[in-house]
């Protein structure tokens, strides 16, 4: 078992240490784009996720900010000279001329909604810590990252219990943010059971709900009672739908009566049995694989994006990039009509994993408010 590290000056890296992050990623430029996000994020979410950063100000191991490194204020005094209307006006242009900027898009916070930390040895590859996720963060550029849990026999050949996620993660809160999950089948010791875990893992830092991936119905009953304490807790689920886990049917029958029947609960789904649906061609067997080839039609994912407000589309593995570049075109319409619906996911799960995703932002062309939707937005959003 990976004992959880302490973020210290030599060890953890530092989300607002600009000189160190672009080191871990080669060069000042993406030190300069870290700082331009950090300073995005300070000006645009507010008293959002990122505000416990906003002013770049480092952390002790205990959680306090450094008090030579704490956030100016932004209040004036009438009578300062130097602060006039044009003064605000050319802040507040500067600002929005960094959106208007079409090289201005790297400097948008990157905030990856699926990632994992792995305990032990899986298919042939090793353990992922918190430490290598975070160095695997700086070398790309991703600012913060949803963390799952697999708490289910199905999630994962080695689970990755809710909290052993939890203490892996404690040493990064302001860069990983944990998701918790709950197998369904634990409630046969009693309903309540479902309650004190969420309850016990809230109160030790969880945002959201998942990996959600059990060989059940989507629409089982005994996942009712969870989506219900989801709802009572305000958490967001992230679920994986194949033809072994969450299952459904061609046309997602199943999954849009969920939506239906709790529409308090946002739902973020991932994997092919979602992805398949870009297409309306479907057949069975795309349930559990990655279909090729141009779009003639397009399918149930545009459709439910479109008529449920609780529905949200993960864009990480092969499956999400697949549905987005099998055929660009296609695409790149999704991407314009839905940016403010999908979440930007990677599914790291183990050293050395590839991931296309970072792809995307080069291979389409969107403006840059959608981009920010996309890249972090939307995410911080659903977050408890």
């Amino acid at each position: 078992m990976h004992p959880a590290s302490s973020p210290s000056g030599d060890s953890g890296p530092s989300s607002c240490n600009s000189e160190s992050a672009g080191s871990n990623a080669g060069g000042s430029r993406r030190s300069e784009s870290a700082a331009t996000r950090r300073r995005y994020l300070e000006l645009t979410a507010g008293a959002g996720f990122f505000a416990t950063v906003a002013g770049c100000a480092s952390t002790t191991p205990d959680g306090s900010a450094a008090e030579s490194q704490q956030s100016e204020p932004t209040d004036r005094t009438p009578d300062e000279p130097e602060t006039t209307e044009d003064d605000m006006g050319a802040d507040e242009d500067e600002t929005e001329t960094d959106e208007d900027d079409p090289d201005a898009m790297d400097d948008i916070p990157l905030f990856d909604a699926h990632t994992h930390v792995i305990p032990a040895e899986a298919r042939g590859h090793d353990p992922l810590f918190a430490d290598d996720l975070v160095d695997w963060m700086d070398t790309h550029g991703v600012d913060r990252a949803v963390v799952l849990a697999f708490d289910s026999p199905e999630g994962y050949p080695v689970q990755a219990p809710s909290w052993w996620v939890l203490d892996e993660v404690e040493a990064y809160p302001d860069r990983l943010v944990p998701f918790c999950s709950v197998d369904p089948r634990t409630l046969v010791y009693g309903e309540d059971t479902a309650d004190e875990l969420l309850e016990r893992y809230i109160d030790r830092g969880a945002r959201g709900f998942g990996e959600l991936k059990v060989g059940m119905d989507i629409d089982d009953e005994r996942l009712g009672t969870l989506y219900e304490r989801c709802a009572d807790h305000d958490l967001p689920i992230l679920f994986h739908t194949d033809r072994q886990s969450l299952t459904d049917e061609v046309g997602l029958p199943r999954l849009e009566s969920v939506l239906a029947s709790y529409p308090e609960v946002d739902f973020v789904a991932h994997a092919n049995g979602w992805w398949s649906h870009m297409a309306a061609d479907v057949e069975p067997g795309d349930l559990g694989r990655i279909p090729e080839g141009a779009i003639e039609s397009r399918g149930r994912v545009w459709e439910l994006l479109a008529e449920y407000d609780n529905i949200y589309g993960d864009i990480s593995t092969l499956g999400g990039w697949n549905a987005l570049t099998r055929d660009e075109s296609l695409g790149q319409e999704f991407l314009e009509s839905h940016h403010d619906r999908l979440v930007f996911g990677t599914d790291y799960l183990f050293p050395g994993q590839d991931v296309p995703h970072f792809d995307l932002f080069a291979r389409f062309e969107l403006d840059l408010e959608a981009w920010a939707n996309i890249r972090h937005r939307n995410i911080e959003r659903l977050l408890r």
